[in-house]
């Protein structure tokens, strides 16, 4: 009763009936409101034993595979059983929106009904944003708990309760667990009592054939990137826009709640030649809740401090120098008071691809700081990648040891016995920041994985791209991960810029000490915040040339050739894309002559220290 208030004062539909009978363009225009959205239960961060079957909730994430399409009745006859009161009384019943049909104890569904229609949808399995960091999980949480109406356990039908009643209304109507394409398949009502009645013997029998025979790890059910920080998992079910959803998209889905535990592959004895398949197809619901969505939104970056639907609090207006200022002097104590390094490494923190032609991603910055001190080396790259972590939604650190390299699973791959794309440690969100830590590999031998690894890395750095491997051929998805490599000497992996690290041994030693008042300094100050919504404005900027900027850069370029400062136009691609960088960090929306000046005079400095650079740190790249 206090969850039914609380969703009529929402202007929320109440079941799906509710949502597909009515003029639900009202209802869809509710959901463009920000604040109505905030106050849907997000469930990332609510108990599924507080949610009702069928209520209207929400889930963040990124798609990480996308099902095949299902056939359902969208609307289905229903008839009063012979022998009823009422007998030979029919009525329609709407499908859409649920994984169960829906008839009163009295009735039956007429399968062979000419007036039943068919409908699709496509299935979107879902994982909470793979990477993001402790910060913006507890801002969702914080917001999911502040903006959300309690709700009361005990008020609430048991997620394991196998009967389900979507409104007072309907108080005779019970739900019985056979999806669509079960009920297409037989051949008569007779054989879906069969099969209906055989579902029920199981739930009810621990010694079932299907629930004696192997079950399916839930590590392997959720999927998660990366295995180390595990996602949660929802299947979303979308009805429409089928082609303009793709694999890696951040969503923010609001749909129907559907957690009946008949929808468990492991409680269903249907004839069914691949057992794996079945259970990997129809996980528990406790485990991985279905979502029928009604509305979703494309989110462009995972930062919720940026995200309205969160329904964050007003924000005062950064200004862009000051935080730029501030932020560039963290890093430069950050990296042995290389001020050089800091401009490099602020720039690559808020590089985005922006733009793709034929092969090349544009704007793409991985960054290799090489050139580390052996002395301070042991703690300092994760040391440095704690920084990082505070300051950023999304990022993952990855020590390339011999045994990371040679056991991970570094691409997504297809298991066909069970028809999942089983998830690997590349694919992530767009923005998500990959920390590469090439100081922890040790001598040994790569084996055939690892090798198959550092070209999947190597790829994901020229190309923005994962190959998936579905086994007889693979399928190159576009990825926007900002690559940053830490290394001694150079990196055997390409990168769009090489650094070597300038210190000096009074920095060195203070470095431990300096990173801990680091992090005083982030833990104590109110701009960790404005840090954190300055890099992801910047990555999400507009941004455009002046004309009157592309002749001086013409014919600055044909000067530098002549004084060979570059050689190719991939040197002038750089140039150009640190240029953009520059600007942009300054809060700038076009291209001035002082950012393309800085970025020359930044250019000649590095490569002046690559020069300088013993042959001993000069290692050959393996591409």
């Amino acid at each position: 009763m206090y969850v039914k208030t609380q969703v009529a004062a929402l202007n929320l539909p109440s079941s799906p009936e509710e949502f597909v009978g009515s003029n639900n363009a009202e209802f869809c225009k509710a959901f463009e409101d920000p604040h109505l959205w905030s106050t849907i239960p997000l469930l990332n961060y609510t108990p599924l034993h507080k949610l009702k079957d069928y209520s209207v909730v929400r889930f963040r994430g990124m798609i990480q595979d996308m099902l095949d399409p299902e056939i359902y009745l969208e609307r289905y006859e229903v008839k009063k059983k012979d022998g009823s009161s009422g007998s030979g009384e029919v009525r329609m019943q709407q499908g859409k929106y649920r994984d169960c049909l829906l008839f009163g104890k009295d009735e039956e569904v007429n399968y062979h009904s000419e007036t039943n229609v068919q409908g699709e949808r496509r299935v979107l399995f879902v994982v909470s944003i793979p990477g993001i960091n402790d910060w913006a999980k507890s801002y969702e949480e914080d917001c999911n708990k502040r903006n959300v109406p309690e709700i009361i356990a005990d008020q609430t039908p048991s997620a394991n309760q196998s009967v389900k009643r979507s409104a007072p209304e309907e108080e005779d109507m019970d739900t019985d667990c056979i999806n669509a394409e079960e009920a297409l398949s037989c051949t008569n009502s007779a054989q879906m009592e069969v099969k209906k009645r055989q579902k029920v013997e199981v739930s009810a029998t621990n010694g079932s054939k299907a629930s004696a025979s192997t079950c399916l790890g839930a590590d392997y059910l959720l999927n998660s990137p990366i295995p180390d920080r595990p996602s949660k998992a929802c299947m979303v079910k979308v009805y429409k826009d089928f082609d303009s959803y793709t694999i890696n998209t951040i969503v923010d889905v609001v749909g129907f709640l559907s957690v009946d535990p008949c929808l468990d592959g492991t409680t269903m004895d249907v004839d069914y030649d691949n057992v794996g398949e079945l259970q990997a197809q129809n996980p528990p619901p406790s485990l991985i809740p279905r979502l029928h969505a009604i509305a979703v939104h494309v989110l462009p970056h995972a930062n919720p401090l940026l995200d309205i639907r969160l329904g964050k609090g007003e924000v005062d207006s950064l200004s862009v120098l000051s935080v730029q200022k501030d932020l560039r002097m963290l890093l430069t104590l950050c990296l042995y008071n290389d001020d050089l390094a800091a401009d490099y490494l602020l720039s690559h923190l808020i590089s985005t691809v922006y733009s793709r032609c034929e092969l090349q991603s544009i704007g793409k910055f991985s960054l290799n700081v090489c050139n580390l001190p052996k002395e301070a080396v042991t703690e300092y790259t994760k040391q440095l990648y704690g920084i990082l972590e505070q300051i950023l939604p999304a990022s993952h650190y990855l020590p390339m040891t011999l045994d990371n390299m040679n056991t991970a699973a570094f691409v997504p791959k297809k298991d066909y016995e069970t028809n999942k794309l089983v998830s690997g440690l590349l694919q992530l969100a767009p923005h998500t920041h990959l920390v590469l830590d090439e100081t922890r590999m040790q001598q040994g031998k790569l084996e055939a994985n690892g090798v198959m690894g550092i070209q999947s890395i190597a790829n994901l750095i020229n190309n923005q791209q994962i190959k998936c491997n579905f086994q007889y051929y693979e399928i190159d998805y576009n990825v926007d991960i900002p690559v940053l490599i830490l290394s001694e000497g150079r990196s055997m992996l390409p990168s769009d810029i090489s650094l070597p690290l300038k210190t000096d041994p009074e920095s060195v030693k203070l470095i431990t000490e300096t990173l801990k008042a680091a992090n005083h300094y982030l833990s104590q100050n109110s701009r960790l915040e404005q840090f954190r919504r300055y890099l992801t404005n910047a990555k999400t900027s507009n941004f455009t040339m002046n004309p009157d900027d592309t002749e001086m850069i013409q014919n600055d370029f044909v000067e530098m050739r002549k004084t060979n400062s570059v050689t190719s136009a991939d040197d002038l691609h750089s140039l150009l894309v640190l240029s953009r960088l520059l600007a942009i960090a300054r809060g700038k929306e076009m291209l001035d002559k002082e950012s393309w000046e800085l970025a020359k005079e930044m250019e000649t400095k590095r490569r002046q220290r690559i020069s300088e650079l013993p042959k001993s740190k000069l290692k050959t790249r393996q591409q």
